[in-house]
């Protein structure tokens, strides 16, 4: 498994493993300049409440890695990142060190960031493998998480060699660490998008909050297609290159689907401001962005900050030209839609 989280990290540093042939749709939703805003810049508050903690902005930094000492490293730049600036932060799928304790210190980031919203993560499926409660609670006081994620990736288990694919009656399974864990749930998808039947779903179920991850940014199937160990599993991998919902897709249906109240990440191909404001006016509460500070948390703490405050200046000079004076009323800005986004 270490191997595993090894050549996940090298492929996505290394090479390109963007989606072929779809985006994130964010080209279909333009938001109406304001030529009198009535307000100044400064007078833009973007924080918002989250697991019951303030954040600065509306940000998450999504879970990536974990498991290796590289990832070790990476993990502690970008909680050191999201602590100076005060937004969330994920990390990456627990289960290595569930089943190899010694690899605990890869994930570890709480020393680094007391005071952070931080999410704990492992894959809902499995919870079909003998996981329960207990690995939950684990996962959760590894970290001193706020919060546990349970990611959904069925085509990733499907192409990789060690795929676990038996996603039967996860639901109720969901709905039972829901009920238990004494933590709020939140449900990911890991690339493809959750629809707006498994959104409606997952809040039936109790979890907190849904990040709907959809399709258009990391390729989680071109990145197997690059581990893959036969040319039918590549072949099979490149079939499903531009399989998924694309995230502006995912994130109108998701708040179509939940209602106001609920909570929504909208992640996904998010790579600058200006598409952070997009995902929050289409619905989204919180934005998460990963691959675009991964190389940027190979280098330093500086290089990650650098790179969150541009999204943040894009972000607070999109609610400016908009006349939106908070996350809220960017919520609600004027748009307009086009394409697969009109219907």
């Amino acid at each position: 498994m270490e191997q595993r989280k090894s050549d996940h990290l090298q492929i996505c540093l290394q090479q390109d493993v963007g989606f072929k042939g779809l985006t994130a749709g964010f080209e279909h939703c333009r938001l109406v300049h304001q030529a009198l805003p009535e307000l100044a810049p400064d007078d833009v508050d973007l924080s918002t409440v989250f697991l019951g903690k303030r954040l600065r902005a509306p940000l998450l930094v999504s879970p990536m890695t974990g498991g290796t000492p590289a990832a070790a490293e990476i993990n502690r730049t970008l909680a050191a990142a999201a602590a100076a600036l005060g937004i969330a932060m994920g990390v990456g799928s627990q289960r290595a060190a569930i089943e190899d304790p010694a690899l605990t210190p890869t994930y570890s980031v709480r020393d680094t960031a007391p005071a952070i919203a931080l999410l704990a993560n492992l894959g809902a499926v499995q919870l079909n493998y003998g996981y329960g409660m207990e690995q939950c609670r684990r996962a959760v006081e590894m970290i001193d998480a706020d919060a546990l994620v349970l990611h959904l990736n069925p085509l990733q288990e499907c192409l990789q060699p060690e795929g676990n694919r038996d996603f039967r009656a996860l639901l109720p399974k969901i709905a039972e660490v829901c009920r238990s864990l004494g933590r709020p749930v939140i449900v990911k998808e890991v690339g493809w998008g959750l629809s707006s039947q498994v959104v409606r779903a997952l809040f039936e179920a109790g979890v907190y909050a849904v990040d709907v991850a959809g399709a258009g940014g990391t390729s989680w199937g071109e990145v197997e297609r690059r581990r893959a160990l036969s040319d039918d599993t590549a072949a099979l991998a490149a079939t499903f290159a531009a399989w998924g919902i694309p995230t502006a897709e995912a994130i109108r249906d998701a708040r179509a689907a939940a209602g106001e109240g609920r909570v929504i990440i909208g992640s996904g191909g998010i790579c600058d401001g200006l598409q952070g404001a997009k995902a929050l006016a289409l619905g989204a509460d919180l934005v998460g962005m990963a691959l675009p500070l991964l190389r940027p948390a190979t280098l330093s703490v500086e290089a990650v900050v650098a790179r969150l405050e541009l999204f943040l200046a894009e972000l607070r000079l999109a609610a400016f030209l908009t006349g939106s004076r908070s996350v809220a009323a960017l919520g609600h800005c004027p748009m307009v839609l086009s394409g697969p986004l009109a219907g």
